[in-house]
């Protein structure tokens, strides 16, 4: 292997957070027993706070960001991998305390590697990345808890996100009537090409004055809020509904009462992305490359070249980001 670019985020003394290209040498890469030759990596919400230290994500520094990534191995020292199988490697430490997907190779262990299913190519793999593992592991959970289109609507809230998007898009597949909650009135449109049967905006929901219980309306419901809207979400689950919890993009706090899990058999499901091993995880990319493979995926995925990189993390700090937006770096 020669010297290759990366993109590596370091501290200075002063305890500051920042991003640059460089090029590392092989025996810089972390521990592991899969060298991977990097096609294509993502970048999640998460990647944006990494990069510009507007969130405490890095673990360790220096580190290399990207918490997706996939391509094809190289050199392996386990057996279930051989040079020149297509994988995927999201989540875990990927990108926050060990080097992650923004360089042309990387190198992560065996158990983190999941080969990729028939059905999906490289870079639609990273397309849906640590986002749509993430929605389609929640609509899974939801499933396993009794959910099915005959129970009524799904709302999913923070709709016009990565993880909420590709949620829609895979629930209208599956034949669910799904309800988008945004405070974006102007992407109404966009969200029903999705799938989104009806759009309901946050403005019309009075936060504080929601009760313990309201009318019911959801058989399911996908948060990726939290707080308040959350609260509300629960006060608003019919009978023996589920609620998946996927992030807290308002709020990590949540205030609310027992009644909806006493009253009504609420349940309330934590959504792990980060770290749900076998076979879960390879049952739901399996899921990904056929039943819950986003309709509209290429219409809501952006590709960037790896030399924009650094200039593409602002936009998602400020929000003005919807959809997938993919990396190419060795393809």
């Amino acid at each position: 292997m020669a010297p290759f670019q990366a993109y590596l985020i370091e501290q200075d003394e002063n305890r500051k957070v920042a991003g640059r290209m460089t090029t590392l040498m092989p025996e810089q890469l972390d521990a592991g027993e899969v060298t991977i030759r990097v096609h294509y990596s993502s970048i999640n919400y998460k990647d944006a706070l990494a990069a510009t230290g507007a969130g405490k994500i890095i673990r360790r520094f220096p580190c290399v960001g990207g918490i997706d990534l996939a391509g094809e191995v190289v050199d392996s020292a386990d057996a279930r991998f051989a040079p020149g199988d297509q994988v995927i490697a999201t989540s875990f430490d990927i990108g926050v305390a060990h080097h992650g997907g923004y360089a042309e190779y990387a190198r992560v262990p065996a158990a983190w590697v999941v080969p990729l299913p028939a059905g999906l190519d490289l870079f639609e793999a990273m397309a849906l990345g640590t986002a749509g593992f993430t929605a389609a592991l929640a609509v899974v959970r939801m499933e396993d808890n009794g959910l099915a289109p005959a129970n009524g609507p799904v709302i999913v809230t923070g709709a016009t996100g990565g993880v909420g998007g590709l949620a829609i898009d895979m629930l209208a597949r599956l034949g669910y009537h799904v309800v988008a909650l945004t405070g974006k009135a102007a992407e109404a449109d966009y969200l029903k090409m999705l799938g989104a049967a009806e759009i309901k905006l946050r403005s019309e929901i009075e936060l504080d004055k929601v009760r313990p219980l309201e009318a019911a309306q959801w058989a399911g419901a996908v948060d990726n809020v939290g707080g308040p809207i959350l609260h509300w979400v629960l006060a608003t689950m019919k009978q023996a509904g589920t609620v998946a919890s996927i992030g807290n993009a308002a709020s990590f706090n949540l205030n609310t009462t027992v009644f909806p899990f006493i009253l009504r058999g609420v349940s309330l499901l934590g959504v792990d992305s980060g770290y749900i091993g076998f076979p879960t995880r390879q049952r739901v990319w399996d899921r990904l490359a056929t039943d819950l493979k986003p309709r509209h995926l290429a219409a809501v995925t952006r590709t960037i070249e790896f030399d924009a990189l650094p200039g593409a993390f602002g936009a998602f700090i400020a929000g003005q980001v919807k959809g997938r937006t993919v990396v190419r770096i060795g393809a």
